[in-house]
């Protein structure tokens, strides 16, 4: 069964992004981009994949991504509307009417998708790209967590998760740390987790 996986950054305060989306201020390190790129190739979005000399490199652990709006928009901002056209792309949204690029899917409820997305045979895991209401939302289903931690505060922006008060234990099972102060926390979801 394939994994519905949280791949994504944070500061040391818990946020994914400012309070405008902003993701400028985190410090990406050469080793660490490097890194990145050899192992999860796949979330560089597909305009920026030249500019990383990863045209041609195959999907390591991600065939299908699940992101909400408020993650979508800067690349629609950007004349960009499949920010990753080497992946199956679905949005989830209530309040997008269409979406007009035929490579990327309107999806009206996260949860079902992901079930049924999870339940297919065959193929990699589930990226889910951000935020963090559908984080929230989508987190009975979380069966992992890839956690970029950077050296530093925000102050105020878009949590990682956000809802309802909902506890639920992942287990550490792994740890890389980088130049830059950065570290990447792997985590399985904990015994009684769902």
């Amino acid at each position: 069964m394939r994994k519905l996986v949280y791949y994504v950054g944070v500061s040391i305060d818990g946020y994914i992004a400012g309070p405008g989306e902003e993701v400028d201020f985190y410090p990406v390190g050469d080793d660490m981009a490097a890194w990145i790129n050899e192992r999860y190739p796949e979330t560089v979005p597909t305009h920026l994949r030249s500019h990383a000399g990863l045209e041609d490199a195959p999907n390591g652990r991600f065939d299908t991504l699940m992101m909400g709006l408020a993650t979508y928009t800067p690349a629609l901002d950007i004349g960009v509307t499949s920010p990753y056209a080497h992946l199956r792309q679905y949005i989830a949204s209530t309040s997008l009417d269409e979406i007009a690029d035929p490579g990327v899917e309107l999806v009206r409820e996260p949860l079902a998708a992901v079930r049924e997305l999870k339940a297919e045979d065959g193929g990699k895991d589930i990226w889910l790209c951000g935020g963090g209401r559908l984080a929230g939302a989508l987190l009975p289903e979380i069966d992992e967590l890839i956690v970029k931690s950077y050296p530093v505060v925000a102050g105020a922006g878009v949590s990682a998760f956000s809802g309802e008060f909902r506890p639920t234990l992942f287990t550490p099972t792994r740890r890389e740390s980088f130049g830059n102060g950065a570290q990447v926390t792997w985590f399985t979801r904990g015994e009684g987790g769902r």
